[in-house]
């Protein structure tokens, strides 16, 4: 955590303001201004953040065709820039966990490639962070496997994301967890508000890619605030307390902010756990704008509007995230609550795959609670009775603890299969 320097963030976000634009469909040709050149300087600063990593770390372009669409007026070659830390488990084991942020930029027009859209906020904040915490934790060894992304095409309809979601899920990627950094610059609100402290996770309850046989299930036993994201926001704002005191995480029960989206929600509708990072007050009179001056009030998303001090403790709850996540065993698999008329309530799960599992701790909490609020260590076992706790009274859950002390997030139950066969729950 304290390797994590506001001073580089800062030099990042000012080298991709230095760029004029960097809208999707901006210059890719032009070493100096545009899309392009944004793409290679990132790349350029991943390798150099890679060769501290004894070779656990690559650096890629994932470049692919973009057909034309509503906000790409004709087809456009777009890339993500991705580094991936390769984690020690063998490749049969292995889980990823993903960090994003979008290095593209508009003004008032998605579609206006020649303004200048400097996009400190939106989203150099967070292409920074990712890029810091690159920087910070190639040095170091993880259990899984996590890719530092930047993705282009956000403000185009997610598309840069869109594909490498799409991509993973066609090869049967295992993302355990996926967080999008989007607007994590600054502490001060259009309300007036100071507050750099806080930052907002945005995680959903009900599982954007849920069948109806799923959703039949989840009515029938609860669960609608149990979705793999909603541990996913849990885990972190548990981590955060522990590693990263100076900030809260306030978790927000919905999907993104009201009724617009981020980078993340092409994962979800994959299946994957992802969350958003947000600022906890938005100024948008900073964000798609032209850069001018109105009645007195400047409109641009400028770094003099950017608190990088705050960026960087965004980053130390990320990376703290990220590195229990990487370090603990996967979440347990196949978890299962017996049904049936009984006072006591009895779970069942498969055994992890990783070697150093020392055991299983139940977890449980009142229905009408929003975070898990007991445990109950019950050794290296497959299956345990809560006696005396009734399922109808409480929602319980799994998670799994190595040697070294680190706890997988939790997994909800699914009920226990009878001649129905219930759908499970994800």
């Amino acid at each position: 955590m304290r390797e994590i320097d506001a001073r580089n963030i800062e030099r990042s976000i000012r080298k991709l303001v230095s760029f004029g634009t960097r809208n999707t469909l901006s210059a890719q040709d032009d070493p100096n201004r545009g899309i392009g050149a944004a793409r290679d300087w990132l790349f350029s600063e991943f390798s150099k953040a890679a060769e501290g990593s004894n070779g656990r770390m690559t650096v890629e372009k994932q470049t692919f065709e973009q057909a034309k669409a509503q906000r790409v007026p004709q087809a456009t070659m777009l890339t993500n820039v991705v580094a991936t830390l390769k984690g020690t488990q063998p490749e049969s084991a292995q889980r990823i966990y993903v960090v994003s942020g979008h290095y593209d930029s508009m003004c008032g027009s998605p579609t206006d490639a020649k303004c200048d859209a400097p996009g400190a906020n939106d989203d150099a904040s967070g292409t920074a962070a990712v890029l810091e915490m690159a920087r910070v934790m190639a040095k170091y060894k993880f259990d899984a496997t996590i890719v530092f992304m930047t993705v282009p095409g956000e403000e185009q309809g997610l598309l840069g994301s869109t594909y490498f979601a799409e991509q993973s899920k066609k090869n049967n990627v295992d993302i355990e967890g996926m967080f999008t950094n989007d607007i994590i610059g600054s502490s001060l609100g259009g309300n007036g508000v100071h507050d750099p402290r806080t930052v907002r996770v945005f995680s959903e309850g009900v599982p954007t890619n849920e069948t109806q046989a799923e959703a039949n299930t989840r009515r029938s036993v609860g669960g609608e605030n149990d979705s793999k994201s909603r541990q996913l926001a849990r885990f972190i704002q548990e981590t955060a307390a522990a590693y990263v005191p100076a900030m809260k995480v306030m978790m927000v029960y919905r999907r993104d902010r009201y009724g617009r989206g981020g980078d993340h929600i092409p994962f979800l509708e994959q299946g994957y756990a992802a969350v958003r990072f947000t600022e906890t007050n938005e100024n948008f009179t900073h964000q798609h704008q032209n850069v001018r001056v109105e009645n007195g009030i400047k409109y641009a998303d400028l770094p003099e509007f950017v608190d990088f001090n705050y960026i960087a403790n965004v980053a130390r709850v990320n990376a703290a995230s990220l590195a229990m996540l990487a370090l603990a065993p996967a979440r347990p698999k196949t978890v299962e609550l017996g049904g049936g008329l009984a006072d006591d309530s009895t779970l069942k799960w498969d055994a992890n795959k990783e070697q150093d599992i020392a055991s299983y701790e139940i977890v449980w909490r009142d229905t009408t609670s929003p975070v898990w609020t007991n445990s109950l260590s019950v050794g290296n076992v497959q299956t345990y009775t809560m006696k005396g706790m009734s399922k109808d009274n409480y929602f319980f859950g799994v998670r799994a603890v190595d040697k070294e002390g680190n706890r997988s997030p939790a997994s909800y139950p699914r009920p226990a299969s009878r001649a129905r066969n219930p759908a499970p729950l994800q």
